[in-house]
């Protein structure tokens, strides 16, 4: 169900032209608002990557109060959680923590009066952390619902938290802090039921140091305290997940009615270049896939050890800067963050064993938005160039022996979430997408995927539920459209089902000619037609190259395309990756500048993984990783070591 306008929304539009949205007045009356109106159904089985008990009390609505102690790298306060008692005899809750210090449980009332409550923390789990177990009394009054108060600090190596030193910033003048909370990495910050399928409402006051500035994915107050002080509130329920919080020296510049960019000043310029298109992108977005209902679309570029191209926390956006090419060439990943406010933060998986329906139908969106807003060419280098990175996957997983992970539906029992996490559900989800309109039609399609965003808007769906919802409203109308076998096949099978049909673009097909032309000496170096090829193109010729270059060809094409000068990413990693494997010496100046120089998962992966292939350049990558580590986040670090576990000793 729609939620109703806040009471405040008109003070909300005034504020966003600031780029924040409201002031301390907001935060009570829309707590309040709240508190009658958001009741969001308890996710009906128990996620096997929480500790929580939906089925007992559900969290919902969390306060936080915290200070951001930047020497001791930890945040300090407590979190007020709302929580709803479901079963009638329920007298336990169970939170989920990671490394949490908890100082002090009790019950608050409504004078603000806190009476302690008795409670443990249960055995270390690998996966899961600690379970927090509280002891509950029974709700008093005609009220199921109760103010449960932890205080807590976090411990000095949470996960979800990384701490930079001024020098690790882009101004290099001050510190910076931010949180990534997915999959399962909110409870490293929060004591929570840190679970997809839960959503609450929160609100927070962040203290911190003067002169910097606080963000979270919520509506801020404007106005400056002066005292580092800083106020929001999520009027929407979200998942733990999406929490997050941001601290640095930051500016905003708006972009567009709705739409704005956070950023260090010294990026602040190129960032408000690159994203100046947002407002148009949103609007694109709204006429396929129906209204926004976030109130705002921000952006905030994050700093170069972050490890996600873009995260999408609801309202503010946390981009990689490796984003920003100077061209607007690589606006696919804003497209993509964009389209989790559709899907993702308003129709969320229950679980992460269904991650594609978070990532394989944004997946699909993104190129329809950019269809929309750049033109059918670029969604469809985009779409071919995902199909090759699918086909790609698929094979190595099959050769590992991973065959059910190349399926959509997971069964992640027993195992890290973060496992789910591959490109599997990105382009194969997509890739299904695109099959079903290939099969009903776009016009068809388009009308089921409105329906299922208004239809599930704040709620958290299981593949089952998105299979029997796709059987009723649209394929009862196609029943010839795609038979039972090919649809299980699709949704729980390994790799793709048969006969699906090859995607091609002729812009693409041109460059994978002058490929074999080149490769075969009909083309000279000097005749490539480089200057007008898209980055697309770039990555299509570099990533399809073999591996038995010779250092001449590869020196003549990296002059005639000044590729270590390359100012788009996506087209730099294809280029090093393609010297890495081809074993060109002369690239290693620029492979370690790169390798220190980001920490984005996705660009330094394949980059580590082929250079500890080769006993030869395994050492390499080892003195590289040594000076690029302390710059990484936690996660990228957990990935190189097990890649390179050894470098100790090399």
């Amino acid at each position: 169900m729609r939620p109703r306008t806040p009471p405040l929304r008109r003070f909300v539009a005034d504020a966003d032209r600031v780029g924040a949205t409201a002031p301390a007045a907001f935060i009570s009356i829309a707590v309040a608002w709240l508190g009658c109106c958001t009741a969001v159904a308890a996710a009906a089985t128990r996620d096997p990557h929480s500790h929580a008990e939906p089925s007992q009390y559900v969290v919902r609505h969390a306060a936080l109060d915290l200070e951001t102690d930047f020497s001791a790298h930890r945040l300090r306060g407590a979190v007020d959680l709302t929580v709803e008692r479901i079963a009638p005899t329920a007298d336990r809750l169970l939170l989920d923590t990671r490394g949490l210090e908890i100082r002090a449980v009790g019950l608050r009332d409504a004078a603000g009066d806190v009476t302690p409550l008795e409670h443990r923390l249960g055995p270390p789990d690998p996966i899961l952390g600690r379970a927090l177990e509280i002891y509950m009394p029974a709700p008093t009054g005609a009220t199921a619902r109760q103010v449960v108060r932890v205080e807590y600090s976090t411990g000095p190596d949470a996960t979800a938290l990384q701490w930079l030193a001024p020098e690790q910033t882009a101004g290099r003048a001050q510190p910076f802090l931010y949180t990534q909370s997915q999959p399962v990495y909110a409870r490293s910050w929060i004591p929570v039921q840190d679970s997809p399928g839960i959503r609450f409402t929160y609100e927070a006051r962040i203290r911190t140091p003067p002169g910097l500035q606080a963000v979270m994915s919520a509506a801020r107050d404007p106005r400056p305290s002066g005292t580092g002080e800083h106020h929001f509130v999520m009027p929407q329920p979200i998942p733990a997940y999406l929490v997050a919080l941001a601290v640095g020296d930051l500016e905003f510049r708006e972009l567009g009615p709705r739409t704005g960019v956070f950023a260090e000043p010294t990026v602040l310029a190129a960032a408000a270049h690159e994203f100046a298109d947002l407002e148009a992108m949103l609007v694109a977005a709204e006429r396929l896939f129906g209204p926004y209902r976030w109130d705002r679309y921000d952006l905030l570029i994050m700093p170069p050890s972050f490890p996600m191209g873009g995260m999408e926390n609801p309202r503010l956006s946390f981009i990689s800067p490796t984003v920003i090419a100077g061209d607007r060439s690589l606006v696919s990943m804003i497209t993509h963050e964009m389209a989790h406010s559709w899907s993702g933060n308003l129709v969320t998986n229950a679980g992460w064993g269904d991650f594609w329906l978070n990532e394989g139908v944004t997946t699909y969106l993104e190129r329809r938005i950019l269809e929309g807003v750049f033109g059918s060419r670029l969604a469809a280098m985009e779409l071919v160039l995902g199909r090759q990175y699918l086909d790609e996957e698929i094979a190595d997983l099959m050769a590992a022996g991973k065959s059910s992970d190349t399926a959509l539906a997971l069964d992640l029992r027993g195992r890290d979430p973060d496992e789910a996490l591959s490109n599997i559900a990105y382009e194969k989800g997509s890739l299904f997408l695109q099959f079903v309109e290939w099969r009903v039609g776009r016009a068809a399609l388009d009308g089921f995927l409105a329906g299922y965003f208004r239809d599930f808007g704040f709620r958290t769906v299981t593949t089952a539920e998105f299979e029997a919802y796709l059987r009723a409203k649209l394929l009862a109308r196609h029943p010839d459209a795609i038979g039972e076998r090919e649809l299980r096949q699709w949704l729980y099978g390994a790799g793709l089902p048969s006969g699906v049909p090859t995607v091609r673009d002729a812009a693409l097909a041109a460059v994978e000619q002058q490929r074999d032309g080149w490769l075969a000496g009909r083309l000279e170096t000097g005749e490539l037609p480089v200057e007008s090829w898209s980055p697309q193109q770039w990555m299509r010729f570099l990533d399809t190259l073999p591996d038995d270059l010779t250092d001449q060809q590869l020196a003549e094409l990296a002059a005639h395309g000044a590729l270590a000068e390359a100012g788009n990413y996506e087209v730099l990693r294809s280029w090093l990756l393609l010297a890495v494997r081809s074993d060109y010496r002369p690239a290693d100046a620029r492979l370690e500048s790169f390798l220190v120089g980001t920490g984005r998962h996705k660009m330094v992966k394949r980059l580590y993984e082929e250079l500890a292939r080769n006993p030869e350049r395994r050492a390499l990558g080892c003195r590289i990783y040594a000076e690029a580590r302390p710059g990484y986040h936690p996660t990228t670090q957990q990935m190189v070591d097990a890649l390179l576990p050894d470098c100790d000793r090399i």
